[in-house]
């Protein structure tokens, strides 16, 4: 599917602007659900979910390019958490909205039952390769969410690049994200992942109306990080337990084209901890 038939769907939306959104579905700590739906299918759920959403939009525009810089201690320890479904694991990066160049450091720490909490700071687009400037943010974030800090190191490991759509569902004060066009790139690759969005719901805790729906169609919540398997699948050598059942149907299949990626720092480690 091309990018029109998403815009047109889009279109249809009755508007959301970025204030209103904020104000009733911000949603610094809630449940996210993700699923894997081929692209053509969404101008066919954005139809049926239409009379429950608004969509976010920003000067008439309602894709926005995101790109997201991934950080990570030598030994990979956000990641080995999330390989082995450690109950509290944290993420560090920063998010660059492309199109309006504004940029944040965020951390996000999971934690019990599914929860996911997000710290943000405003951040400079220049500084978006490093932590440095932010470090003691970041170190903060944990030490408040009762998170050992990283300690040591934290470089930029992955980056991501993706258009974005987002919804608002006001009745249940909850958001939906549609992401296309995914890129996935490490010093040494380049991943892409064609004709698949990742669909993500993000509420205080119940289903919304938009998870219903996909079920209804017969696709469920699936385990995916945009870092974790992202990374697993640029490299064979960690260990992908909880996504390999996604690995094996989506990405294996996509062969990583070579690139380079000269910020970025490769790390040979297989094993590692999440202290």
């Amino acid at each position: 599917m091309t990018a029109m038939p998403l815009t047109r769907a889009l279109a249809r939306l009755s508007p959301v602007g970025l204030a209103e959104l904020v104000d009733r579905a911000a949603l610094q700590t809630r449940v996210d659900r993700k699923y894997l739906v081929p692209t053509e299918a969404l101008p066919g759920l954005l139809e049926r979910v239409a009379p429950h959403a608004r969509a976010l939009d920003v000067d008439g525009r309602r894709t926005f390019r995101y790109e997201s810089v991934y950080f990570d201690t030598p030994r990979l320890a956000s990641y080995h958490c999330a390989a082995y479904r450690r109950r509290r694991r944290f993420k560090v990066r920063t998010r660059t909205y492309v199109d309006s160049a504004e940029c944040w450091l965020e951390v996000k720490i999971s934690g019990a039952r599914g929860s996911i909490t997000k710290h943000r700071l405003p951040y400079a687009a220049r500084d978006s390769g490093t932590v440095h400037p932010g470090r003691d943010f970041v170190d903060e974030a944990l030490a408040r969410e009762s998170f050992a800090p990283a300690g040591g190191a934290l470089d930029p490991v992955l980056v991501t690049d993706y258009h974005r759509a987002t919804l608002l569902l006001p009745a249940t004060a909850s958001r939906v994200t549609i992401d296309t066009g995914l890129t996935w790139r490490d010093v040494d690759s380049t991943l892409r992942l064609p004709g698949v969005a990742v669909v993500e719901t993000k509420s205080a805790s119940a289903a919304t109306p938009v998870d219903r729906m996909l079920w209804q169609a017969g696709l469920r919540p699936v385990r995916i990080s945009k870092y974790a398997t992202g990374l697993a699948a640029l490299r064979l050598d960690l260990p992908d337990v909880p996504w390999r059942r996604t690995l094996r149907r989506h990405f294996r299949g996509t062969t990583p084209s070579v690139g380079t990626a000269p910020t970025l720092t490769h790390r040979p480690e297989k094993e590692a901890s999440c202290a």
